[in-house]
């Protein structure tokens, strides 16, 4: 199961506090290969691990822009797998460059 937790303040009361504490696991399926977390795409503007699964590469399932804009993705499993299926990590790249409120077209 994939779980992402996160704790945001805007204002924390130390100096030496965080504003945004962000943890996520992926976890569906261990051997999945992927990319190590790097800055990518037309300006190195993304940072983000990429999965690399053929059919599926350069999705993302966690990645940040350096416009401070955050895009996060969990999984879950159906019964019957659809191998030919469109890997939804691919949505995260197109929010994280546009402005707030964008919304990914289903995959």
């Amino acid at each position: 199961m994939c779980i992402i937790f996160f704790k945001f303040d805007p204002r924390p009361v130390s100096k030496n506090a965080y504003r945004l504490i962000l943890a996520a696991n992926r976890d569906e399926f261990y051997s999945r290969p992927s990319k190590l977390a790097d800055f990518w795409g037309n300006n190195n503007e993304i940072l983000s691990g990429l999965d690399m699964e053929e059919g599926k590469e350069g999705g993302t399932w966690l990645g940040i822009s350096t416009r401070g804009k955050l895009a996060a993705l969990t999984n879950y499993l159906q019964p019957q797998l659809d191998r030919q299926a469109r890997g939804r990590g691919s949505c995260q790249t197109q929010p994280s460059r546009t402005r707030a409120g964008s919304t990914c077209s289903p995959c």
